[in-house]
């Protein structure tokens, strides 16, 4: 890592990140609380390390998620779709469960992150100690691009289901079906940057290679989605 990449991440070696390393992260009392949006973006305007843009990422993808099963559920209700009901039951049942891994997601990105903050802090002032810091580093930094790599899949199964959501008449929900592609597509493309800052420092070529293809084939795919979602939204809505 260079001296630029040192300073940017040893500037958030916060107290809390460490501990999330180490697997001292508070966590609520009440295991069924769930942290609310607003609390969420305090968390995300602060000075802290951690969330950043990897976890911002997976929210957005979770919007377009949520809002995949909006429109399953609602079109569901439409008399016209009495004989599909099992097909959208299967679209709304699919559209929960990727909110849900997409919240896993999130939390992963966080924990990851937190890691390379915490490698950084570690000492390095014999030989020992700055090998031991440096395989911690190159540990973390790894995962750290691993975790947004499995988020941008999530992102591309949102919009797979949307192509599917589409199959069905749903002209009043095209801005809805809209907005969550859309969403799905930005939050690969947000996923996509988190990966490749973690590639400047990463020191094994081929793992960066493998996930920059891997990247590559995604991004292609969701570019593609995007562009049928569009034609189809913008065919119903001028017809």
């Amino acid at each position: 890592m260079g001296k630029v990449g040192k300073r940017f991440v040893a500037s958030y070696a916060t107290s809390a990140a460490i501990e999330a390393y180490e697997g001292r992260m508070p966590r609520p009392a009440n295991p069924g609380c769930v942290e609310t949006l607003d609390a969420y973006l305090e968390r995300l305007a602060s000075d802290a390390a951690v969330p950043g843009g990897g976890s911002a990422a997976a929210l957005v993808a979770s919007f377009g998620a949520a809002l995949t099963a909006m429109v399953a559920r609602i079109a569901r209700r439409n008399p016209r779709n009495a004989a599909s009901a099992e097909a959208l039951d299967a679209i709304v049942e699919a559209a929960d469960s990727l909110r849900a891994e997409i919240a896993e997601a999130r939390l992963r990105d966080e924990e990851a992150f937190a890691a390379v903050v915490a490698a950084q802090a570690l000492p390095k002032d014999t030989e020992a100690a700055n090998a031991a810091r440096r395989q911690a580093l190159d540990d973390a930094l790894a995962r750290a691009a691993e975790e947004p790599l499995r988020a941008t899949a999530l992102s591309l199964q949102v919009l797979e289901l949307l192509e599917k959501v589409l199959e069905f008449p749903i002209q009043s929900l095209s801005s809805d079906v809209g907005s969550a592609a859309e969403f799905a597509g930005a939050a690969l493309a947000s996923a996509a940057y988190n990966v490749r800052i973690n590639h400047r420092f990463m020191r094994d070529p081929d793992v960066v290679a493998l996930q920059e293809r891997a990247l590559q084939e995604r991004e292609a795919a969701v570019r593609e989605s995007l562009a049928r979602v569009r034609r189809q939204i913008g065919a119903r809505d001028s017809g």
